[in-house]
């Protein structure tokens, strides 16, 4: 597809355009697909990193481009501008559920991960309920523990601990309450922290 570049570079000066999201769907939308390339540019690099937490490297690239593609599809019938970010997160999560389902039907839902011999040490703080996640962002025991999780909780500890996003954003994203991403969140940090600490006694 023509409005998606194939490659964009986080250096590119058209990806920091002073146009707000809103301008430039709006503009989408009124057919201009310079609009829509400012836009990808712009959000390629989150979709991406939200994919491989959640799917592994496997397709990734077919993945990203899936996402934009639904997006440039999508986008006539987006009706809040100023809720692109929240949209295409949602479209990101559906492609996501969508190659669990594939991957499932397949019996090859399998995340193949080389595990780099790396020694992490972690301070385990009984008052601390978070993982300090962002620093460790790509580290393989962290994505080797977030395969440990069931999709539902990867996803949830996805969005909010890697990609920051708010917990009612999260909840409007994956269309649940807020009370479920608070618990599943909960439950997924002590999940991961648990199998951190195993994999530190075995190293």
């Amino acid at each position: 597809m023509s409005v998606i570049p194939a490659e964009a570079s986080n250096n590119d000066p058209a990806a920091n355009q002073s146009d707000s999201d809103s301008e430039l769907v709006l503009q989408c939308q009124q057919g201009n697909q310079q609009a829509f390339r400012l836009l990808y540019r712009r959000y390629q690099q989150r979709v991406r990193s939200t994919l491989y937490q959640l799917c592994g490297g496997e397709a990734l690239d077919d993945l990203v481009q899936e996402v934009f593609l639904r997006a440039w599809k999508g986008l006539p019938q987006l009706r809040q501008a100023s809720q692109f970010s929240t949209w295409l997160y949602r479209i990101c999560w559906n492609v996501a559920s969508d190659q669990r389902r594939q991957f499932a039907q397949q019996r090859s839902f399998n995340s193949k991960l080389r595990a780099g011999a790396e020694t992490l040490s972690l301070q385990d703080s009984k008052h601390s309920q978070s993982l300090d996640l962002m620093e460790m962002h790509y580290q393989d025991i962290i994505q080797r523990g977030l395969q440990q999780l069931s999709f539902d909780h990867r996803a949830v500890l996805v969005l909010h601990d890697l990609e920051d996003l708010p917990q009612k954003e999260v909840a409007q994203i994956l269309g649940i309450a807020l009370g479920t991403v608070k618990s599943r969140l909960f439950h997924a940090r002590i999940s991961l922290r648990q199998y951190i600490q195993q994999q530190g006694e075995m190293l």
